[in-house]
């Protein structure tokens, strides 16, 4: 048994010596961070039950380094220390439990609770208040001196105290922090590489790493890196008791210090709050993996030492992981109800977030192209929360000249048509609205949950009823009849009896709703209630130019150019005349007042929000007389926000527009306060 244990430590001390020559000395690594950390911690724990294993060269006797042969070495006024890692409740009361055996009984500790940002660590010295030097982390004995670059960070003061009124500076004060891309701005720096025909960036803190480690300042500056400072180092002539009291007093200095940090009694209190901590950092500006936890008094903090590299006063809880690597096998091609080809990734089975991750999507073929995605390449893939998982990139350094492009299909595989690719247009599409792949994806969206809400009618039986020929279109739905229905498998009468009345109520739908379930690009929610509120019928809609719609708040040429397109369809008339035939509503109703406290107030509304569906949001909205559009522009008068914001969050912080919550919404319509 221990020899199996010596030759495991040893082929993980082989690995990881690989990976961190890859990653420090290359800048090219193979793994993700979340692997890195599995094995090290994998060889940490056996080296913790069986210390004669440990040899001078593990990579576990050292912090590690990213110094580089280009800067000349500073170093560093204390050790720049790593923390130790926490997976779960368990590990984080066995590390406050070890620390209580150390201290004197009946110790109470107190918490601080920052967010862990996954950025590049820097340590800033200033003297009498003017920033003299700056270096990255290094080996935690010496870094790299960056000081020219660093200067270039706009949120990084030159100067401390930022205000006169601020506490006055140290003679001397060594600060610890994190570089990092905000999640907009990485974002678009890469839309600057796509429209300068260059290879898109893979992963923000290797580029934060690159930006700062730059030879000319310039291109440093031409970056918009961003720095939170969390921690002093050294100060000679100023002391603080507790954690808690650095944080303040940076912020008062004019440093940037992360948002969300809270100080809380004890440890119970911090775990309540690890579930919001993992459904709040998709909401963030800037990327985290996890939480640091620090015993807030720095009195004890100092007094319970270090164990190996790592502090006993402070851990790091790692949220579950994100992001890992492996094998594209294979590309599935997909046609969507618009005849939009998306490429789905085959992959080998990888476990990512609490469940195995089999397939991911590629986006689009112009996304492929830039990222240089290839067949057989080892590809990072990101599962966050509800989000289908993605193809964030390849992993260069990984390939062996097997892997081969993946490139766009020429024909449709379900009808044979030619694939095109509209001119202006990044999508490739199944030109044939009677596709049969076409056909089925559109009655599957128009009887789904949120369209026209048909219970009982899920893929598997719309598959079916095309099959037998039942159903041709959507239109057919509403034509089913109780005896065909009987004679297919499975289908009992109490099953068919509930699928038909569930038709039947669907004819009653409201009109925007039927206008959203159409399946009509562009078109949700929003905007059918828009057209719905404007036209007030099907076929005055159908009549309509694409000036008139295009008049509508909310809604560009484009947008109206589709929707005329849709409605002059033969087929798609066809189906809408079937509709009618049945009986299916195709009136707008008549709004019903309830207030005018938001009149003149343009809304838009983005995540997923406490109570309210984003329908029913809308509703309420523009009951008491307000607008709902679907973008974010100088005119909208108020973002409404929940969780997992997308894009129009960033857009509202852009162009400034106020951000509210559900209950903000609330109280606006309740008057307890004045929409400004």
């Amino acid at each position: 048994m221990a020899t199996d244990f010596a030759a495991r430590a040893a082929e993980l001390r082989e690995q990881l010596h690989y990976h961190i020559y890859r990653y420090n000395v290359l800048g090219s690594p193979v793994i993700t961070d979340i692997e890195y950390d599995k094995l090290y911690n994998e060889l940490k724990a056996i080296e913790a039950e069986h210390p004669e294993l440990i040899t001078p060269d593990s990579p576990t006797q050292r912090a590690g380094s990213d110094l580089s042969e280009d800067f000349p070495k500073v170093r560093h006024a204390a050790p720049i220390l790593s923390l130790n890692n926490a997976f779960s409740e368990e590990d984080l009361r066995a590390w406050e439990e070890r620390n209580l055996r150390l201290l004197p009984a009946g110790t109470q500790l107190s918490y601080t609770l920052e967010p862990k940002l996954d950025g590049l660590t820097i340590v800033i010295t200033y003297e009498n208040g003017v920033l003299v030097q700056a270096a990255t982390r290094g080996n935690g004995e010496l870094g790299d001196d960056v000081t020219a670059n660093v200067k270039t960070i706009r949120n990084i003061p030159l100067r401390i105290p930022v205000n006169r009124d601020g506490p006055k500076a140290p003679e001397r004060l060594v600060v610890r922090g994190e570089v990092l891309f905000h999640k907009k701005d990485f974002k678009a720096l890469n839309e600057k590489q796509a429209e300068a025909g260059l290879p898109l960036y893979v992963n923000a803190r290797n580029t934060a790493s690159g930006t700062l480690k730059q030879k000319d300042s310039r291109i440093t500056a031409a970056r918009p890196l961003t720095a939170y400072i969390y921690q002093i180092v050294a100060a000679e002539g100023a002391v603080w008791d507790n954690q808690w009291d650095i944080l303040n007093y940076l912020r008062d200095s004019g440093f940037q210090v992360a948002p969300h940090s809270q100080l809380y009694p004890t440890l119970s209190d911090i775990i309540q709050q690890l579930p919001t901590w993992e459904s709040r950092k998709n909401q963030l500006d800037f990327e985290i993996d996890g939480v640091v936890l620090k015993v807030n008094d720095l009195r004890i903090a100092s007094e319970l030492g270090y164990v190996g590299k790592d502090p006993r006063g402070a851990i790091a809880y790692k949220f579950p992981a994100e992001e890992m690597t492996t094998k594209l096998t294979g590309v599935t091609i997909n046609i969507g109800r618009t005849g939009k080809v998306t490429p789905t990734a085959q992959l080998t089975p990888v476990f990512i977030g609490g469940v195995t991750v089999v397939s991911a999507s590629l986006h689009n073929y112009d996304q492929i192209a830039r990222l240089d995605i290839r067949l057989g390449d080892t590809v990072i893939i990101k599962r966050s929360g509800e989000v289908i998982p993605y193809v964030i990139g390849p992993v260069i350094g990984a390939r062996d000249g097997s892997e081969t492009p993946i490139l766009p299909p020429e024909t449709c595989p379900f009808s044979g048509d030619a694939i095109v690719q509209l001119e202006g247009m990044v999508d490739y599409i199944c030109p044939n609205p009677l596709c049969p792949e076409r056909i089925f994806r559109s009655i599957e969206f128009f009887v789904s949950r949120g369209a026209m809400d048909i219970e009982g009618m899920g893929p598997q039986t719309v598959k079916t009823l095309i099959d037998k020929g039942y159903i041709q279109d959507e239109g057919d739905i509403f034509y089913l009849q109780r005896d065909l229905l009987l004679e297919l498998e499975k289908f009992a009468d109490k099953k068919v009896d509930n699928l038909l009345a569930s038709i039947e109520a669907a004819k009653g739908r409201p009109l925007p709703q039927l206008l959203a379930s159409l399946g009509i690009d562009g078109v949700g929610g929003v905007v059918a209630t828009l057209i719905a509120d404007r036209f007030g019928s099907i076929e005055a809609i159908m009549n309509a130019t694409t000036e008139q719609i295009d008049d509508i708040e909310g809604i560009g040429p484009v947008l109206a150019q589709s929707v005329v397109d849709w409605f002059a369809d033969v087929h798609h008339r066809r189906v809408l005349d079937k509709m009618r035939g049945a009986g299916v509503n195709m009136q707008a109703e008549a709004r019903v007042a309830a207030g005018d406290s938001l009149n003149g107030l343009v809304f838009v509304i983005t995540g997923t929000l406490p109570t309210l569906s984003r329908d029913q949001a809308g509703d309420l909205i523009e009951s008491h007389g307000g607008k709902v559009t679907g973008s974010v522009s100088k005119k909208t008068s108020y973002v409404l926000m929940g969780e997992s914001p997308g894009s129009k969050a960033d857009k509202a912080r852009e162009l400034r527009v106020p951000i509210i919550s559900e209950s903000d919404l609330i109280q606006m319509i309740g008057g307890s306060i004045s929409p400004a």
